[in-house]
């Protein structure tokens, strides 16, 4: 009996240590209490690897994007989060050499297959790049460029505005949507980058590292906006922030780098996706903990 309730309180111990340590990461009262409901499949990752001229980049992708979630991709540098990213809405097939795996299924219909336009896919499946990059246009035609270009020319003034109040910068930018875009700051910039992505009504929003060259102010609004903008949209987030991870989303897939027995290549692999709460207090892979902790990165 002594031993067993040594064994129940060495275990009560662990547990605590290792909550202690994501402290570190991630402070308390960050998390966005959920209660998740069964909700539909965005996306379905089944195998889905990369390779680049022949060299992986990641490996044996197995995971799910659920409607209306925020689903943030984290790990080290070189883990190939940008590359399953882009994986997304083909945005790998601009990139000479590049090869795609297994099978990626998107509401359903297989988002590589042969019927699949990848130009017509990007229209429901927008990206928003690392560095805020507004055409050098107007506020006004930067938000109206999709909708012209898609053929939605009418209603445009209420298509824009819509579109400035959905990325919460029509307060800001009303009475100057004639100026040019480069004559806003970078936060707002990055927000003017959101407006012209949601302009054309996608389906789902790519981010990647979408604060990474932000102050931490601008940061919090584009945090803030993506809680709002998960409402109407799945989300789906590249970051190295953890505390914005814990933030802002509401599932958490964790990549690491594995390398051959040689050491000459390497690629990212899947390690855990779960609920973000979890990831980080209790997961269930002790890979997963040390990186949440600040142990290894």
């Amino acid at each position: 009996m002594a031993r067993d309730e040594s064994r129940t309180e060495g275990g009560r111990q662990s547990r605590e240590d290792a909550a202690a340590r994501a402290s570190i990461a991630v402070r308390p009262g960050e998390f966005q209490h959920r209660q998740h409901r069964k909700s539909e499949k965005v996306f379905e990752l089944k195998g889905v690897g990369v390779r680049y001229s022949g060299v992986p980049a990641v490996k044996e992708i197995e995971m799910d994007v659920h409607r209306n979630d925020v689903t943030a991709l984290i790990g080290p540098s070189g883990c190939g989060k940008s590359t399953l990213l882009r994986c997304l809405n083909r945005m790998n097939d601009l990139i000479p050499g590049a090869e795609v795996e297994g099978e990626l299924l998107y509401h359903g219909e297989n988002l590589y297959g042969p019927s699949v336009d990848p130009v017509q896919a990007r229209k429901l499946i927008g990206m928003v790049f690392q560095k805020p990059n507004p055409f050098p246009k107007s506020i006004y035609d930067n938000i109206a460029f999709g909708p012209r270009i898609l053929g939605r020319k009418e209603n445009l003034d209420e298509t824009v505005e819509q579109a400035l109040k959905g990325a919460a910068l029509w307060e800001e930018a009303k009475d100057r949507l004639d100026a040019n875009a480069f004559g806003l700051s970078g936060g707002q910039q990055q927000r003017l980058c959101i407006a012209r992505c949601i302009a054309v009504q996608p389906d789902t929003i790519l981010m990647d590292e979408p604060c990474s060259a932000l102050d931490p102010i601008s940061t919090g609004k584009i945090e803030d906006l993506m809680i709002e903008l998960k409402k109407q949209f799945s989300i789906v987030i590249v970051t190295h922030n953890m505390q914005q991870a814990a933030r802002v989303s509401d599932r958490t897939a964790f990549l690491m780098v594995e390398l051959d027995a040689d050491e000459d290549n390497r690629w990212g692999r899947l390690v855990e996706y779960d609920d973000t709460e979890k990831i980080f207090t209790n997961p269930t892979d002790k890979r997963t903990e040390d990186y949440v902790s600040g142990k290894v990165g």
